[in-house]
């Protein structure tokens, strides 16, 4: 990390406010949005045509939407409210999952490429392979829009990389257990290296570590597997057995598939004193927050079915020939086990919003021609 990042985030991180640090390309719509000077494009209803673009009217569109992760709740749900989106105005989307294995990830990639796609949305690319694949993609002539890949993807001239503020992500859950704690607590980080999301958030991980000496790391572990959830359980039932009562306060857990395993021993090691702070939300993963005496107090999200919807409304702009930035965060929220359980009723993930009002809503790249497509569609 550059010193001059490391001084700017740390003046920064005095507030729980999530911080906007996309950038977006020098072109931008009449809807553009700033934050912290860099600018983030969203759509403008009061002043932009309905009319439905020329290459988009009429038009039986197809999309395909591949991630290169899978088998979890997240990606299940990133992948239903791509779909959901594209069938909203029409369009046909096929959608793939690789669970985690590159060799088909890449396979249906290039399969796809052979077919009459219109648009192409690819998730977790995170390797050199995945930037050759776009850069063909592009070379066809077909938009594509990439979520949580590789950062050498937006060199290609034309694509998007979207992701969600991981930086926020991070600073809203890990200063929930500064907080909680008043500064000082024994912790372990679960974390692992080698995909973009983690890098970012390890990044104001290492930032608040400087800021609030009274942290300190004491243990830490982490694995991106099939069963990274049974794995982390069994890590943090060995770290727990290693550490007595009174030497670990909480957990920072830097991906929910690290927040269920730990979750789950540290009921099963009746270690109640030990809290969990997680970042992303599923449905598993509001029910353990919900349970009685939960050691799982807190996480931070975007709302994963929002995330679809957003790469879709890109890509269908990409099509019509409209400007579309290279970068764009999706915000994050903060999400609490008090609030949950306040709330009078069983919280998941389709009845969030009523207890977090911003939760899943954001009219981001969501033009008036695509509403209007919507309601063609018998779509709202």
């Amino acid at each position: 990390m550059k010193k001059r990042f490391i001084a700017i985030m740390l003046a920064a991180l005095t507030t729980i406010g999530a911080l906007g640090l996309t950038a977006c390309s020098s072109s931008s719509d009449s809807g553009t949005k700033k934050t912290d000077g860099a600018a983030q494009q969203t759509s403008s209803n009061s002043s932009s045509s309905a009319a439905i673009p020329a290459k988009i009217n009429g038009k039986k569109l197809k999309l395909f939407v591949v991630s290169k992760i899978g088998g979890d709740d997240h990606t299940a749900q990133f992948l239903a409210g791509a779909k959901q989106e594209g069938e909203a105005v029409g369009a046909t989307v096929d959608t793939f999952s690789a669970n985690g294995d590159s060799a088909k990830f890449h396979d249906a990639i290039n399969q796809a490429l052979q077919k009459d796609y219109d648009g192409f949305i690819i998730s977790h690319g995170d390797d050199a392979a995945t930037v050759d694949d776009v850069k063909k993609i592009v070379a066809k002539g077909k938009p594509v829009v990439s979520f949580d890949s590789n950062t050498e993807i937006a060199k290609v001239n034309g694509v998007t990389l979207t992701a969600q503020d991981d930086e926020s992500l991070a600073l809203l859950s890990f200063k929930k257990l500064i907080q909680d704690h008043n500064g000082k607590a024994n912790i372990i980080y679960l974390w692992v290296d080698g995909f973009p999301p983690m890098v970012n958030r390890n990044r104001i991980y290492n930032a608040l570590l400087q800021k609030y000496p009274g942290v300190k790391e004491i243990e830490r572990f982490g694995v991106a597997a099939a069963d990274t959830s049974v794995q982390t359980q069994n890590a943090v039932a060995a770290m727990l057995a290693k550490h007595p009562k009174g030497e670990i306060d909480a957990i920072f857990a830097s991906w929910d598939a690290f927040a269920i395993g730990a979750e789950r021993a540290v009921k099963e090691a009746g270690r109640s004193e030990i809290k969990i702070y997680g970042i992303d939300a599923s449905n598993a993963d509001l029910q353990a927050i919900q349970e009685q005496n939960s050691p799982w107090v807190e996480t931070s999200a975007v709302d994963p079915k929002l995330i679809g919807a957003t790469d879709i409304r890109l890509v269908l702009k990409k099509i019509a020939g409209e400007t579309t930035p290279t970068y764009y965060d999706l915000e994050a929220n903060i999400i609490n086990g008090e609030q949950l359980k306040n709330s009078g009723k069983t919280v998941n993930m389709q009845n969030l919003g009523d207890v977090i009002p911003t939760w899943g809503k954001s009219d981001a790249f969501d033009e008036p021609w695509i509403k209007a497509l919507k309601e063609k569609n018998g779509k709202k």
